[in-house]
């Protein structure tokens, strides 16, 4: 999901519409993930079993808020054992050669200050660094100019949080996110992975969207793959999550046979829905419509975790998104990708607290 600048997002989903983190069997010894093999790779193919939730920032001191604690202790509530933090920079043009810091990046006295709490509330870490376009727009349309200059930028860029995820002691990292435009270049990508490596040495995967994933040269790099899982399941809106779970049947097949071929787990490093009627026909749109949906929202949870869990191939998921913060939201909370407080929650804390530590 590109979370730098959800308005503009929003205006593009309907434009995708026609376009064509949970696992049951995850314990505590299998949650925590060996670390890389000569390979590079986990040495038996594993990542985390994650259980996870997403808590984005908007703005530079969000982690460092009053509210970071509470955010955090309400995510772990749910039976979560993984939190996704994304700090973001911005490139001026989806052109431009670099990226850089603005008022809406998490320092990173924040990043330490939340990662620190993350931990005392018992909760493991996924730092998932963003690059989004200053002016709004899909971060899949950044394709460089000058890709040598960018690439230098971006492993700037990327390997300075690989030595804050190990300084911090934070349990994975995903090298990027949804950068479709650059990530066939599998030779530069190759490089960046090995600066990463020379930093941290905990479990690493990118994120790569839905419709991005079967393109992506440097699996082989990683040790997991990631796919942030905005699949449409529906060609209306429904709440049969028995009919949604049918809608993953085909998608399962494809995922089952891509792990087999690359030799790694697949982890959705995002998965979610908006409480609004429609979302499971776009889960990747943050405005499908105005009317409240938070009974499809919470059949979708439904069926997403029944229908992979247990599955062998599957790592975990890591929801989109748990609070905005004060004052930052543009999607009313009733209608955002959150699921607290909402029938949405209900599902995660039966599902996760019923699957205790196997």
């Amino acid at each position: 999901m590109n979370t730098g600048r959800r308005a503009a997002a929003a205006l593009l989903a309907a434009a995708l519409l026609l376009a064509g983190c949970s696992s049951g069997s995850g314990g505590e010894d299998g949650e925590e993930g060996p670390g890389p093999g000569p390979s590079g790779r986990t040495d038996d193919g594993k990542a985390a079993g994650l259980r996870g939730i997403t808590l984005p920032s908007w703005n530079t001191g969000d982690y460092s808020s009053p509210e970071a604690a509470a955010y955090l202790r309400q995510i772990a509530a749910t039976g979560a054992r993984w939190v996704t933090f994304t700090p973001t920079w911005y490139q001026d043009g989806a052109a431009d050669a670099g990226m850089h810091t603005t008022g809406e990046t998490a320092s990173d006295d924040s990043l330490r200050h939340i990662i620190g709490l993350a931990h005392g509330t018992g909760l493991k870490v996924m730092l998932k660094p963003h690059v989004d376009l200053a002016k709004g727009g899909d971060r899949a349309g950044i394709r460089p100019r000058d890709a040598d200059a960018w690439f230098t930028a971006y492993e700037r860029f990327i390997t300075h949080y690989a030595t804050l995820a190990a300084d911090t002691g934070a349990e994975q990292l995903a090298v990027g996110t949804e950068l479709a435009g650059t990530s066939r270049d599998g030779a530069r990508w190759s490089k960046v992975v090995r600066a990463v490596r020379a930093r941290y040495r905990g479990p690493l995967t990118y994120a790569a969207n839905y419709d991005e994933y079967r393109t992506v040269p440097f699996w082989g790099d990683l040790d997991v793959i990631g796919i942030d899982a905005y699949w449409p399941l529906a060609d209306r809106p429904t709440a049969d999550a028995a009919r949604l779970r049918d809608a993953w049947k085909p998608i399962m097949q494809e995922l089952a046979a891509f792990s087999q071929r690359q030799h790694r787990k697949i982890l959705f490093t995002e998965a979610g829905y908006v409480s609004q009627r429609g979302t499971t026909t776009a889960p990747y749109s943050w405005t499908v419509s105005k009317s409240g949906g938070e009974d499809e929202q919470a059949a979708a949870y439904e069926a997403l975790l029944t229908a992979l869990d247990g599955k062998p191939w599957w790592a975990g998921v890591c929801w989109w998104m748990w609070d905005d913060w004060p004052d930052t939201g543009e999607t009313p909370r009733r209608l955002a990708y959150t699921p607290h407080g909402k029938p949405a929650e209900e599902v995660l804390r039966r599902r996760w607290h019923s699957a205790g530590t196997d």
